[in-house]
């Protein structure tokens, strides 16, 4: 997850709680940073923007495969004043969207919330990893992490193994410019087994998976040069992972590349921008924006060459007036020599217009 953040944060901010006052600095995001956990699994309210995204798969006693999604959002806007004094003062800023992938269902469920923080309601919590929104919510909980969602046409009761963190870019420091200041804090945890409950349509059944999640926090929005970005995240069934994106420029060429690829003993790979690549394999346009999605991809990462192939072609988002943005968020089997070798998800934005922040 490279900063779909950014598609909330500015009209949030803005737009929802036009509050007066000095516009607020915030922390630089630089390479000396050490990550430590857990303290770093918790909120880091100082900071402009952050989030906590858990994709995955799933499979139920139904026996068919299921992609979902679940994301916090946290944001400190710029103009509300560090010391107003009210309570009602959205100092922090929460957002969640969560989403189901489901082939018989033909296009995405999603929902989402937004709150300011306080009062009870709404939350993230420093020193570990718990943040919520009334009944939403996510949770470090000792060496599991537990999730639940209650939507109008689904819900999620899962739990998640807490595996590894993986480090990306310099030692968590991960930079998506060729400008070192556009660049957040981020790590990553695959492989993470995932068991509990899914309900969908008043259905309740058992089920189990693998999932994956990423935190990352900054202080910058986007490059300017930038369009876009395309994200992936693989568990392979080796055991080993795969986190690849680029950002790409106004032409569609790419800004920068960057990625982690860890093997199935731990070992991980930091890998530059010569040495990720997306190549589309085959494309599909929305009937409802006309966007052109290259939603089947060669990736190549490293020694590691794969193709993306979706789920199900339809997992287009709109998040409608929360962040006035259209992307494509979807789950991916990767395959390699005609078999599947993993799954994971894979997000491509600006591709229905241009980002522009």
């Amino acid at each position: 997850m490279i900063g779909q953040f950014f598609l909330v944060v500015a009209t949030l901010s803005a737009a929802l709680f036009a509050t007066a006052g000095e516009r607020n600095s915030y922390p630089p995001v630089t390479p000396d940073f050490k990550m430590e956990f857990p303290r770093d699994e918790g909120s880091h309210p100082e900071f402009r923007t952050e989030w906590w995204y858990v994709t995955g798969w799933l499979r139920g006693a139904d026996q068919r495969e299921r992609g979902f999604q679940i994301t916090f959002f946290r944001a400190r806007p710029d103009n509300v004043a560090a010391d107003n004094p009210s309570q009602f003062s959205p100092r922090q800023i929460l957002f969640a969207h969560v989403a189901l992938s489901d082939p018989t269902e033909g296009k995405l469920l999603h929902a989402q919330r937004n709150a300011r923080a306080g009062h009870g309601l709404a939350e993230a919590k420093p020193g570990s990893t718990h943040v919520w929104i009334q009944d939403w919510s996510l949770q470090k909980r000792g060496d599991f992490y537990q999730a639940k969602i209650l939507a109008p046409q689904f819900a999620f009761d899962f739990r998640f193994s807490a595996a590894a963190p993986m480090l990306n870019g310099d030692r968590g420091y991960s930079q998506k410019s060729p400008n070192p200041l556009a660049a957040s804090y981020y790590y990553s945890v695959p492989q993470m087994a995932v068991t509990g409950s899914l309900s969908q349509h008043g259905d309740t059944q058992a089920v189990t998976g693998t999932a994956w999640l990423d935190h990352e926090w900054s202080s910058e929005y986007m490059d300017p040069r930038a369009a876009g970005w395309d994200w992936t995240g693989i568990n392979f069934d080796d055991g080993g992972a795969l986190m690849a994106f680029r950002m790409r420029d106004q032409s569609g060429k790419t800004l920068w590349a960057s990625g982690s690829l860890r093997s199935p003993d731990g070992t991980t790979k930091i890998l530059g921008p010569n040495d990720v690549a997306f190549t589309p394999i085959k494309s599909w346009r929305s009937p409802r924006t006309d966007a052109n999605y290259p939603i089947s991809c060669h990736v190549r990462a490293g020694d590691r060459d794969i193709e993306m192939q979706p789920l199900m072609e339809d997992q287009e988002l709109d998040s409608g007036d929360a962040a006035r943005a259209v992307y494509w968020e979807g789950a991916v089997r990767a395959t390699s020599g005609g078999k599947i070798v993993g799954r994971g998800y894979l997000e491509l934005t600006g591709y229905a217009k241009p980002l522009a922040f």
